[in-house]
């Protein structure tokens, strides 16, 4: 799973989202999705944007979370009997 750390490096930078809106020109809804990790399709133009003003890499912004199968987490706990 693909996750926004937006809110991490705002709060590190100790910027707020207005700030953001303000420089990028990017919409306040926009952010918002972003901030609260809520994004569904990642934008070019926005990260672009999020990147240069920021000053960090995508691969700062947007992180790979492995999360496991939760059928294969199921099969390996169920008891003998269930199978």
């Amino acid at each position: 799973m693909i996750t926004c750390r937006l809110s991490t490096i705002l709060g590190a930078k100790r910027l707020k989202v207005a700030d953001v809106c303000r420089a990028t020109g990017i919409a306040r809804a926009t952010l918002d999705r972003y901030y609260y990790d809520r994004v569904n399709s990642f934008d070019r133009a926005v990260l672009e944007k999020l990147c240069r003003f920021l000053q960090v890499k995508p691969g700062d912004l947007l992180t790979m979370i492995e999360q496991k199968d939760l059928f294969e987490t199921w099969v390996a706990h169920a008891p003998a009997a269930a199978l």
